[in-house]
């Protein structure tokens, strides 16, 4: 599969009313992969994934119980189009995508995925219930080792208890990151 031609993608509806595909960024050999939920509107416009609040206080975090910087993680979005009004991506746009994070998975080979909401836990780790139940639960992945945490934008919305979910959640996968 060849990732230049993500650019131009038409596997599902959203590319009939997005501005751009947003790819992902960081480089192809991190040892993190950071994988969200769908590009927002200013994701859209920049075309590059969580570069809003939500990534602005994830990237905070990261850099606070990690050391690492966003330069150094390879950030992406199970869905790679925006959905309209940032409406929870449907099914069939989240399997007409998947070919696409798969191949990001392959190529960059990280140490540790970390998913953020339920789309990307339930979409990476195959998990039935909700980020409430599967946060912080280790996932051997074969190739690599992964974990789940709340989003970000549902620590903007839920305070102070949710970013310190998180927190916890991100020390446990910086034991993930030491242990390779």
């Amino acid at each position: 599969m060849d990732l230049a031609e993500l650019s131009t993608c038409t596997r599902c509806a959203l590319s009939q009313t997005r501005q751009r595909v947003v790819v992902g960024s960081g480089p192809a050999t991190a040892h993190l992969m950071i994988v969200g939920e769908a590009p927002g509107q200013r994701e859209d416009e920049g075309g590059e994934p969580f570069i809003g609040r939500s990534g602005r206080l994830l990237f905070s975090l990261v850099h606070e119980e990690l050391g690492l910087e966003r330069e150094e993680c390879f950030v992406t979005n199970v869905v790679k189009c925006r959905p309209p009004a940032n409406r929870t991506p449907r099914p069939i746009e989240i399997a007409s995508c998947r070919p696409w994070l798969d191949e990001q998975i392959t190529r960059c080979q990280p140490r540790v995925i970390l998913a953020l909401g339920n789309t990307a836990a339930k979409s990476v780790f195959d998990f039935d219930a909700g980020i409430g139940l599967t946060h912080g639960r280790i996932v051997d992945l074969g190739t690599c080792r992964g974990l789940a945490t709340y989003h970000p934008a549902a620590a903007l919305r839920g305070g102070p208890s949710v970013v310190d979910v998180m927190r916890d959640d991100l020390r446990v996968l910086k034991r993930l990151l030491s242990e390779k």
